[in-house]
C-alpha cells in the first residue's frame, strides 16, 4: 500500500497545498498538473524539499512565507 500523504505539491511551480485546493482541483479537471503532482506526508518535508504554500489554499501561510522571503531578498 502506498500512502500519498496530506500535502500536494507541483514540480513545475514548486508550489504545495491541500489536496482539496480549488485551484489544484481545477488544474486537475482541465486535464492539467497531475503528471507534475507530488505528494508529502506534511507542510515541513514540502518546505524542506524548496516549496512555497499555495496563495488560494493556504493564504496565511502563503503571506508569511512571501514576508519572509521580502525581508530575506531586502538583506541580500
Amino acid at each position: 500500500m502506498t500512502i500519498r500523504g496530506t500535502i500536494g505539491g507541483h514540480r513545475g511551480t514548486k508550489i504545495y497545498g491541500r489536496l482539496d485546493c480549488p485551484s489544484a482541483l481545477r488544474a486537475i479537471a482541465n486535464g492539467g498538473y497531475v503528471k507534475h503532482r507530488v505528494f508529502f506526508a506534511d507542510e515541513a518535508e514540502a518546505v524542506t524539499a524548496g516549496y512555497r504554500p499555495c496563495a488560494v489554499c493556504m493564504p496565511q501561510r502563503y503571506l508569511a512565507w512571501k514576508a519572509r522571503k521580502t525581508r530575506v531578498d531586502a538583506e541580500r
